[in-house]
C-alpha cells in the first residue's frame, strides 16, 4: 500500500463536500498528516495572554484534507486507524472570556504555554510544586465529508465526525465513519497532547502535531451512522463505542444505545433484547467534555471477558450540572455536559 502526506497548509475550515481533495488514494493507503494547532498558528510558543484578545475566531479549528478515497461510496464506512502521532515540544492551554464551563466565573483571558518533552512525552504544569501531566496525544478532529451541500463549522461534531474532542482516540485506535459522499473526503486535525475528562475551562493542551492513519473502505458495515471506534487504552484494556448525534440531550443519548444495540446484534449475534439487557449492566458515570453545541453521545463496550459500556453527550452551553450528585439518572436531561458510563462484568 502506498503512503501519502497532506501538508499544515493544505487545509480548510469548513465541511463542504464541494471543497476539492489534495491528494486521491486508494483503500488501505497510509497518510500521514501535519497539522496546525487548534488556533491554525495565531498562537506560538512566544504567545502571551496578550495574544488572546486578538484571535480570529473564525480561524480555529482548520483541519487538514480532504483526501479522497478511490473505493468510497455513499453508505460505505470509513476505517480509520490511528497508526503514529507526534506533537511539537510546545503547545498552550487558554482561558477564553465566554468559553467554558465556569465562563461566568472567570471572565478574564490567561494563556499558559506548556514545554513538552517529547521523548519521555510529559509537560511540566509547575516544576517546583512537582506536577507534571503526561503527554497522550490525539486529534480533536476526524471527519468526512457531509452528504448534504453547503459548509457546515469545524465546531460541532456531526454524524460524519467533526470536532468529537475523545481523549480515547490515541495510538492504536481505530474509529469507523459512515461515508455520504463518493471519495469519503476525509480530513483530520486539532491536535491535543493531553485533555482530561471534560475539557472544562474549554480548552486543552492544544498543539501541532504530525499524525499517520491508515483510511480502509468498509462495505460490511452500512450500520455504522454516527462514529464508533475501538480504543485501545492497554493490552488489557479495550472498548467499543458508538455514539449518537443531536441537540436534544435525551434523544442523542437514547441513540447511541440503539447504535450499540445495533453493534451487539450484527457483531455479536445477540438478539435485540438480549443487547439492550447488556448495555442496561452499565455502572459508572463521568463527566467527559462540556464545550460544544450539538449534543454527542458515547456508549461503549468492550472486548474479551470484560465489557465496558460508555455513554456520553457533549454539548456547548453554560447551564451548569446541578444535580450530577443527587441523580444519575438527570444527566441525559441536562444540556452542557459529557457524561461517560463504564460497566465491567464476568
Amino acid at each position: 500500500m502506498s503512503i501519502h502526506s497532506v501538508r499544515r497548509s493544505q487545509n480548510h475550515l469548513a465541511w463542504d463536500n464541494s471543497i476539492p481533495p489534495v491528494i486521491k488514494i486508494k483503500s488501505g493507503d497510509t497518510v500521514t498528516f501535519d497539522c496546525l494547532d487548534a488556533s491554525n498558528g495565531q498562537i506560538t510558543a512566544v504567545s502571551t495572554t496578550s495574544t488572546l484578545s486578538s484571535l480570529v475566531f473564525a480561524q480555529l479549528d482548520q483541519v487538514c484534507g480532504p483526501v479522497h478515497i478511490a473505493e468510497a461510496e455513499t453508505g460505505d464506512t470509513l476505517q480509520i486507524e490511528i497508526l503514529e502521532i507526534e506533537t511539537a515540544d510546545w503547545g498552550w492551554t487558554g482561558l477564553i472570556p465566554g468559553f467554558g464551563l465556569l465562563a461566568d466565573e472567570y471572565p478574564e483571558p490567561s494563556l499558559k504555554i506548556w514545554k513538552i518533552n517529547t521523548e519521555e512525552k510529559f509537560a511540566w504544569f509547575d516544576e517546583e510544586k512537582g506536577i507534571r501531566i503526561p503527554i497522550n496525544a490525539f486529534p480533536g478532529e476526524v471527519g468526512v465529508a457531509r452528504g448534504i451541500e453547503g459548509a457546515f463549522s469545524t465546531i460541532p461534531p456531526y454524524n460524519t465526525g467533526g470536532n468529537i474532542d475523545t481523549k480515547h482516540i490515541t495510538v492504536g485506535s481505530t474509529i469507523y465513519l459512515p461515508i455520504e459522499v463518493p471519495g469519503a473526503l476525509f480530513s483530520i486535525g486539532d491536535g491535543h497532547g493531553a485533555q482530561g475528562d471534560g475539557e472544562v475551562c474549554g480548552t486543552a493542551i492544544e498543539t501541532p502535531i504530525k499524525v499517520s492513519v491508515r483510511l480502509t473502505v468498509l462495505k460490511d458495515k452500512s450500520y455504522v451512522k454516527t462514529p464508533h471506534f475501538h480504543a485501545h487504552v492497554s493490552a488489557s484494556d479495550d472498548y467499543y463505542c458508538t455514539t449518537g448525534v443531536g441537540e436534544d440531550m435525551r434523544e442523542a443519548t437514547r441513540d447511541a444505545v440503539r447504535h450499540m444495540i445495533t453493534f451487539l446484534i450484527k457483531e455479536h449475534g445477540l438478539d435485540k433484547v438480549a443487547a439492550y439487557m447488556l448495555c442496561s449492566v452499565a455502572g459508572d458515570l463521568r463527566l467527559h467534555e462540556v464545550v460544544r453545541v450539538i449534543r454527542f453521545v458515547i456508549y461503549t463496550g468492550g472486548k474479551s471477558h470484560c465489557m465496558r459500556f460508555s455513554n456520553a453527550a457533549l454539548a456547548f452551553g453554560m447551564r451548569l450540572l446541578e444535580h450530577l450528585l443527587e441523580r444519575c439518572a438527570a444527566v441525559m436531561d441536562i444540556a452542557g455536559v459529557l457524561t461517560l458510563v463504564k460497566c465491567n462484568f464476568s
